[in-house]
């Protein structure tokens, strides 16, 4: 697969904290996620763990692109990428983390494509446009892979925040380099979140059959009008010339002076 064949759902926000929680048959009585080797940055990964886990994300995407969400079985993909199933709960310690972890390396393959063959468009916000449009092109041709990760996105709980995390500044990043924005303002990032969210409703009706490609198109296109809202207005700089000066005068001044004329001539 190709990495915009790939592509998934680039603006799901954080979970909320009153998500219910993801349990047994998923996640490993014994799992902690807080000992997980894909959530620990006070360790990095050596280069065989980091090929493991590649093995292991590779698996839950062909598994998820065949049959979707209930097709991501711990023991099965532990058996694809040749793995012992306890060493699959180190690395991920439920079905939820697996497909959170799947998404975020979805966004990186994306990320690189996008940065390769950046968008066209001469405006901020039509670049963003084809950006997401893009993504759901390739959503298009891997709907049960899409399907399978927003469904865990949705149950995604507390122990996943700093994956789901992770997906967001992902997203962001992607969008302010389509916005070609290294130093955002609050009001820039604002436009950003709300782009997100309706990414997020967007791709939802769509894979839920609510909406047609062609709809998304607009609301898309619609929401990203407010890159322009929130685009700084330079402030013209006017030359300093005699003429200028004099025009700029407080009034004050410029009535003082005159009346000091009149004294001068009388």
């Amino acid at each position: 697969m190709t990495a915009e064949t790939n592509t998934a759902n680039p603006a799901i926000p954080a979970s909320s904290p009153s998500a219910t929680p993801h349990t047994s048959p998923h996640t490993s009585p014994s799992a902690k996620p807080s000992a997980a080797l894909s959530t620990t940055p006070s360790a990095p990964l050596t280069e065989r763990q980091e090929a493991r886990r590649r093995r292991i994300l590779h698996a839950s995407a062909q598994l998820a692109s065949r049959g979707g969400f209930d097709a991501v079985q711990m023991r099965e993909v532990a058996e694809a990428a040749e793995v012992a199933l306890g060493t699959l709960y180190r690395y991920f310690p439920s079905k939820v983390h697996l497909l959170v972890a799947t998404m975020q390396d979805q966004l990186q393959r994306l990320h690189t494509t996008l940065r390769k063959r950046p968008p066209a468009a001469e405006g901020a916000a039509e670049r963003v446009a084809e950006t997401l449009m893009r993504a759901f092109r390739a959503l298009q041709r891997e709907p049960h892979l899409a399907d399978a990760m927003v469904r865990a996105l949705t149950f995604a709980d507390r122990s996943v925040s700093p994956e789901v995390d992770t997906v967001s500044r992902q997203t962001t990043a992607i969008i302010l380099d389509a916005m070609g924005l290294e130093d955002p303002t609050p009001e820039q990032l604002s436009a950003v979140r709300v782009i997100e969210h309706t990414w997020h409703s967007a791709l939802i009706t769509w894979l839920s059959g609510r909406a047609s490609i062609a709809q998304v198109k607009i609301d898309i296109e619609t929401v990203c009008r407010l890159i322009d809202l929130t685009t700084p207005t330079p402030t013209p700089t006017v030359p300093t010339t005699p003429a200028t000066a004099r025009a700029t005068e407080p009034a004050a001044h410029t009535k003082a002076r005159g009346r000091g004329r009149g004294r001068a001539q009388g």
